[in-house]
């Protein structure tokens, strides 16, 4: 998406050591971006939002919001946009994405591909009552 991201991830250590990496990550990023565009000023508009999850319900819904934003806000096909872990949770290639941990959450590749597809079904009938 153009104007925004989203990262789920699980944290291991301090809260404040997390939030001062990705603030230290952001911040090299918009040097370099600045640097290269040959321009000054901040690039990004607020600062990050994170969400303290405590259940598991909780997390497979935050799952499949993030895999589904492409459709939420452009109408886009959240099955093939590239810039999603969803391809590399259903196929077999390798990768740094916890494909296991967050398939067995939904209990099996064939539910978490019906739970995305579902809350897709939900997504194109919202689009179109607008």
């Amino acid at each position: 998406m153009d104007n925004h991201f989203h990262f789920v991830i699980q944290v291991s250590c301090l809260e404040k050591e997390v939030t001062q990496s990705f603030s230290n990550f952001f911040n090299s990023y918009a040097k370099s971006f600045n640097k290269e565009q040959d321009r000054t000023g901040s690039l990004f508009d607020k600062h990050f939002k994170r969400i303290r999850l405590d259940d598991e319900k909780h997390l497979k819904s935050l799952v499949m919001y993030v895999h589904l934003n492409p459709k939420h806000h452009f109408d886009l096909d959240f099955q093939h946009y590239r810039f999603s872990s969803y391809q590399a949770l259903i196929c077999n290639k390798e990768t740094k994405v916890e494909r296991e941990e967050v398939l067995k959450m939904f209990a099996g590749k064939e539910n978490f591909i019906f739970c995305h597809l579902q809350r897709n079904d939900l997504l194109t009938e919202k689009h179109t009552l607008e």
